[in-house]
């Protein structure tokens, strides 16, 4: 986690750290969580994304999200406390974890579960053949829309760690202890962690504007299409690429449309708008971890997989503490 401080000049930015409460785009206001409101000329949203449930019953009342640091923690600790309860109990359930959707947090998270897994069987002493870890994804694929030969390579090395797939498979349920799939059959389990979609901010629903699953269309500046003075970002956003299909909503897509908006919006309040291009986005390309040591990627339609993935995915995530703190937050992260 990267502090705020860190990254914000106070004596350049009037910094306001609250909860907004709604949007009324006619008026022009923001109002916040102490009820207080702010009137802006110019608006940026960049609300991010909340968890796509598919209205599967159960899910949202009783399943873990993966959405950011403290949710993390939160199913570390859940997931330790379950393997100690086995301890007591000898109930499989509590050594079952499964995972719904296989695309790329929920392969990823297979790959570092696989890892936890052989921790704790070690820590606890429990059989690392008893502890199972599932992942069960609707469409009849991992990775949907990836190559398909780093599909069946990710797919075969998971396999071999020990992950469990159920594809073409939809959750009907989630109970406190048991998911229910579509073909009827009952998985006992005490742990799902649904990585199976996600959806714009509910914010955006709620306020008066068109929306798609909370997410707003916009024009070639990242404006909006009703209110040509507030612009969308990142997960809050839907930006077609050239074949008129929406671009996912990824973290790179996001900070391009960071640094695009940032000189757009330079511009304009200079009066310069006739200098200002169409965003173009142009993505590097993906990589998913699969674990310790291994991943597959693609990188400028070269196809990468493996311990060299793996070493190009550490690059990255070099690259990204350099983008949010500087050399600084490499040093502290690290040594």
């Amino acid at each position: 986690m990267v502090p705020l401080a860190e990254i914000i000049d106070k004596k350049k930015i009037n910094f306001i750290q609250q909860k907004v409460r709604g949007i009324n785009f006619q008026n022009q206001t923001i109002l916040l969580s102490d009820k207080s409101e702010l009137q802006y000329d110019y608006l940026v949203i960049g609300l991010g994304s909340s968890p796509e449930t598919f209205n599967i019953k159960g899910l949202k009342e009783n399943a873990f999200f993966l959405t950011n640091i403290d949710s993390a923690n939160i199913i570390k600790n859940h997931i330790n406390y379950m393997f100690s309860l086995y301890k007591e109990t000898l109930k499989e359930e509590y050594l079952t974890i499964v995972i719904g959707g296989a695309g790329f947090t929920g392969i990823e998270l297979a790959g570092e579960l696989i890892h936890r897994k052989n921790v704790l069987s070690k820590e606890l002493d429990i059989e690392k053949d008893k502890i199972k870890i599932i992942n069960i994804e609707a469409l009849n694929t991992i990775l949907p829309g990836f190559n398909a030969e780093l599909i069946t390579y990710a797919k075969n090395h998971l396999e071999k760690l020990g992950v469990e797939f159920i594809l073409n498979t939809p959750i009907e349920e989630y109970t406190e202890d048991k998911v229910m799939l579509k073909n009827n059959k009952i998985i006992k389990t005490k742990t799902l962690i649904w990585t199976g979609g996600v959806r714009g901010n509910n914010l955006l629903e709620a306020s008066n504007i068109k929306s798609k699953r909370g997410r707003v269309e916009v024009d070639n500046y990242l404006r909006s299409l009703e209110y040509k003075n507030v612009y969308i970002l990142g997960d809050s956003s839907i930006v077609y690429n050239e074949e008129n299909k929406p671009y996912p909503p990824t973290a790179q897509l996001a900070v391009e449309q960071g640094k695009y908006l940032g000189n757009s919006l330079i511009a304009t309040l200079r009066k310069k708008s006739d200098n200002i291009k169409e965003f173009k986005y142009k993505p590097k390309g993906t990589i998913a971890s699969l674990g310790k040591s291994y991943a597959i990627g693609i990188l400028k339609e070269k196809k990468l997989k493996g311990k060299k993935a793996h070493i190009l995915k550490k690059i990255t995530y070099l690259y990204w503490l350099k983008l949010l703190g500087g050399i600084k937050l490499i040093i502290r992260r690290f040594f």
